[in-house]
């Protein structure tokens, strides 16, 4: 049987007393990929917090690559091979793109010159600025210098959140291709559920900070009912 990538075990979590995930246990595998969903204030970006370690966990284990990190800081998660893509982006701003991706960047597969191929944008905007640029091509950077860490698994905390649709395709793209390229397994926090189980095989959902439903994407999206009685995704919203 091959180990998982990632594995959470009975998860407990939150901020401070404050109980955010309940029992969460789930798997990733090598290469693979998962959308979480749920309606606002699941859990959903506590999830990936908790992954990367920035939550209080009471109960519960994460284990990676078989190995337990479950006090392991934050900053070691990352050399370990975890990536994270903020929801708040996080780029330098006084920093130029070249800059900002190279900052962090790892010995590996993803190199300058591939992201750049990857996100022509991003080749163009090189000298620029961090806050020189749009809300899209910070999302862009911010993606790009997550993969320059050459990262085994990838968190993306709802990368076309707010975004125009040009953006979104050309993110949702660019994923699609990482995926072709090097296989890097990936979690994706998404409001978009059709974008969401679109780019991934599989999904979980959350519900008051437990995991209430799991199914392969293709299949859930197919699944009417369960989408409106979980997300509030009508049928007519999924045509």
């Amino acid at each position: 049987m091959t180990q998982a990538l990632l594995q959470l075990k009975g998860v407990r979590a939150g901020y401070g007393d404050a109980v955010v995930l309940n029992d969460i246990s789930l798997e990733v595998a090598d290469k693979s990929s998962l959308a979480v969903l749920g309606r606002n204030g699941v859990g959903k970006s506590t999830l990936l917090l908790t992954i990367m370690g920035f939550t209080r966990m009471t109960r519960g284990q994460i284990h990676w690559h078989g190995e337990d990190i479950t006090h392991v800081a934050p900053f070691r998660r990352a050399r370990g091979g975890i990536g994270w893509v903020a929801q708040e982006r996080e780029i330098f701003p006084s920093l130029t793109v070249e800059e900002n991706l190279t900052v962090t960047a790892r010995p590996g597969h993803w190199t300058l010159e591939r992201i750049y191929d990857l996100l022509p944008r991003m080749k163009e905007r090189r000298g620029n600025k961090g806050n020189q640029l749009s809300g899209g091509e910070q999302q862009m950077l911010a993606l790009g210098r997550a993969l320059l860490t050459n990262p085994s698994l990838l968190l993306l905390d709802e990368p076309f959140e707010g975004l125009a649709p040009i953006i979104v395709e050309e993110l949702a793209a660019a994923i699609r291709r990482m995926l072709a390229e090097q296989g890097t397994a990936f979690i994706l926090v998404e409001q978009h559920a059709q974008m969401a189980l679109a780019l991934t095989e599989n999904a979980v959902v959350l519900e008051r900070g437990d995991i209430v439903h799991r199914a392969r994407s293709d299949d859930l999206w197919k699944d009417h009912a369960t989408l409106d009685r979980l997300i509030g995704l009508k049928v007519a919203e999924a045509h």
